[in-house]
């Protein structure tokens, strides 16, 4: 598609001059006519990166800053909506930034790097979110999943006032609100960012169903959707995730949220927890227990060719999911997994059905909010895809 950002090195016929470093390459037509700036790393597993179709940009890291303060600025009014002070302000290569991602919240801004081009260019990253938001604090982390490929150490760097700190100085109980709910937000070496602004809009949705409903809450994590359908009415919830800090973050929170008044008094009576392989634990739960199920594994497919094993995995998780639910129940089912696509995801569903023995009654079509948006030439950026289906036996 036009303006795809990504070249593999397969579709580079010649560099010159040949240098190994990354830095700035302008690309040509074979027959010399300019197609884009871009950013060539023979180390990163995507060996260049397109970021500007106009040949008069100059390329350099005020451009890589005027990249990040548009991002930002396009966020304007998003946050405050709804009592929620958490956003993601740079979204990648939806962005025009690849392998950058930001998140803000409620004062502490969280750069995620998946990219040798995010590495290089931090400092100017860091410097365009401390001129446009001011926040008291920016921490960057390298994500863990993309490090080896990437060539990357993994980091965990704090600045203050766009100044790097010689050592952490931590801090503690750093709440943020979203959508009315409170969160402590995680420390440490965290996965991504350490929340995930992403579902916001269908914990929602979510939450909508899940009145005198028992639910289950498969991968967990700190209990985002554990709290809307709490705050729903549920009859009961259990959580299940394989990290115990993870699942002890959600009770305090819940804790924290019931006190607070922001869900109904005996929440936690209403909770369960347990630490598990999920996709063994679905497999040993009786049929008919749950009329709710909510199933956000991690990403299963992080390039193409683990595409068929991760459609494979996706396919039992549902299957076993469709068998064990109540006749009537109702299914929130995601995928994180850009390499797979949305029909690729609504035909696994048809097959997980089909071999249930169930028919699927699709509710809802969910995404991430507007603070993630999809960019047309870039497909990949509709990374998170799911359904809200009834299962009929």
């Amino acid at each position: 598609m036009k303006h795809h950002p990504w070249i593999f090195s397969g579709a580079i016929s010649r560099i010159e001059p040949r240098f190994a470093a990354g830095d700035w390459a302008d690309v040509f037509t074979s027959d010399g006519r300019f197609i884009a700036h871009g950013w060539y790393d023979e180390k990163s597993h995507i060996i260049l990166h397109l970021l500007s179709w106009d040949e008069d940009e100059t390329m350099s890291g005020k451009f890589v800053q005027k990249l990040a303060k548009t991002s930002i600025a396009r966020r304007d009014g998003m946050l405050g909506e709804d009592g929620t002070n958490a956003l993601r302000l740079i979204h990648g290569e939806a962005d025009f930034l690849p392998g950058v991602a930001v998140d803000i919240y409620a004062g502490i801004a969280r750069i995620v790097i998946s990219s040798r081009f995010g590495d290089h260019f931090l400092q100017d990253i860091v410097r365009a979110v401390q001129e446009e938001i001011d926040p008291e604090r920016i921490e960057a982390v390298v994500d863990r999943s993309y490090a080896s490929a990437e060539n990357l150490k993994a980091y965990r760097r704090i600045f203050i006032n766009g100044e790097e700190m010689e050592k952490d100085e931590s801090f503690a109980d750093h709440l943020f609100l979203e959508d009315h709910l409170l969160y402590s937000l995680e420390q440490g070496n965290v996965q991504k960012s350490g929340f995930y602004c992403d579902q916001r809009e269908n914990r929602k949705i979510a939450e909508g169903y899940a009145e005198g409903r028992n639910v289950l809450d498969l991968f967990s994590y700190t209990g985002g959707f554990t709290l809307h359908v709490l705050r729903g009415g549920c009859k009961s919830v259990k959580a299940v995730d394989s990290s115990e800090s993870a699942l002890q973050a959600l009770m305090e929170q819940v804790k924290l949220n019931e006190n607070h008044g922001n869900i109904p008094k005996g929440s936690s009576d209403r909770l369960s927890a347990e630490m598990a392989d999920c996709f063994e634990y679905i497999r040993s739960i009786n049929e008919n227990e749950y009329d709710m199920m909510i199933l956000d594994p991690p990403k299963l497919a992080k390039t193409k060719s683990a595409l068929e094993n991760a459609l494979r995995a996706y396919k039992d998780l549902n299957r076993v999911a469709m068998m064990k639910i109540r006749d009537g129940g109702i299914i929130f089912t995601f995928s994180c997994s850009g390499a797979v696509s949305r029909e690729d995801f609504r035909m696994m569903l048809g097959w997980a059905a089909k071999d249930a023995g169930a028919e699927v009654q699709i509710l809802n079509t969910l995404s991430a909010g507007p603070d993630h948006p999809i960019r047309l030439s870039f497909p990949e950026s509709e990374y998170l895809k799911g359904y809200a289906i009834r299962v009929l036996k």
